[in-house]
């Protein structure tokens, strides 16, 4: 099975510094978004760690001849973070989150941290592929496990796993098959906050080239106020 793929990231409207990073590695099948956590200092800083770190290990590992092991990769990229962070922040340290898919013959295997997103479009079917990890949908476990939650939180959006954190944060790893006519939408919440989900289905439906969808879909987020860097990265199977 063949396949190709676009990546575009836009500083957005407001922001003064761009702190979205991504991997598009056509030739390692390798892909994937990190966003730097706001309220923290050097989120560009720790985005470009995270991203680099991943990029390194599966070119590494592939030159040996060996699986990748997305577990450990994950730790190797926090522990990057997290030392330059004691180094750059010690008093705060540094994050980010971090969700990338390395493809595997037909089949993507994925690995989560954060609230950025993976998607797949299969056969005209928008499936979010990831759970954001933050304060909101951990109370909503917690609920369903029969424990009492404050209804009335705040910071519903603040993450509770990132890359950078002082222990291994717990990765969400699953693979996904893939057919040809398949499109996976790997972005930042720049992009999800200001474009609803079925929006992303009509646009990642369309026959344009990948470019020209992740093109459209930014200059959506910008016309809606543009608050966040927005970055997406577009796979299409053939």
């Amino acid at each position: 099975m063949h396949h190709r793929a676009a990546a575009l990231s836009d500083i957005g409207l407001h922001r003064r510094e761009n702190e979205d990073r991504y991997l598009c590695d056509n030739h390692r099948g390798l892909f994937g978004v990190a966003d730097g956590i706001g309220g923290l200092p050097h989120g560009a800083l720790a985005a470009e760690t995270a991203i680099e770190a991943v990029g390194r290990l599966v070119a590494h590992t592939a030159a040996q001849r060996v699986n990748q092991n997305l577990e450990l990769i994950i730790s190797s990229a926090n522990n990057e973070v997290l030392q330059l962070g004691r180094q750059m922040s010690p008093l705060f340290g540094i994050g980010t989150t971090l969700t990338f898919g390395l493809l595997a013959g037909d089949s993507l295997r994925l690995a989560h941290v954060g609230d950025s997103r993976c998607y797949l479009l299969s056969k005209d079917r928008l499936t979010r592929l990831t759970t954001d990890h933050n304060v909101e949908n951990e109370h909503r476990h917690r609920r369903e496990r029969g424990e009492t939650v404050d209804e009335s939180i705040r910071n519903r959006a603040a993450l509770t796993r990132c890359i950078g954190q002082w222990t291994t944060p717990i990765a969400d790893l699953s693979v996904h098959a893939l057919e040809p006519g398949d499109r996976c939408l790997f972005c930042t919440d720049g992009l999800t906050r200001a474009v609803e989900d079925a929006e992303l289905a009509e646009a990642l439906s369309g026959t344009g080239e990948p470019e020209r969808i992740l093109r459209d879909l930014v200059q959506l987020a910008n016309r809606r106020g543009g608050f966040d860097n927005a970055t997406a990265v577009l796979l299409l199977t053939e």
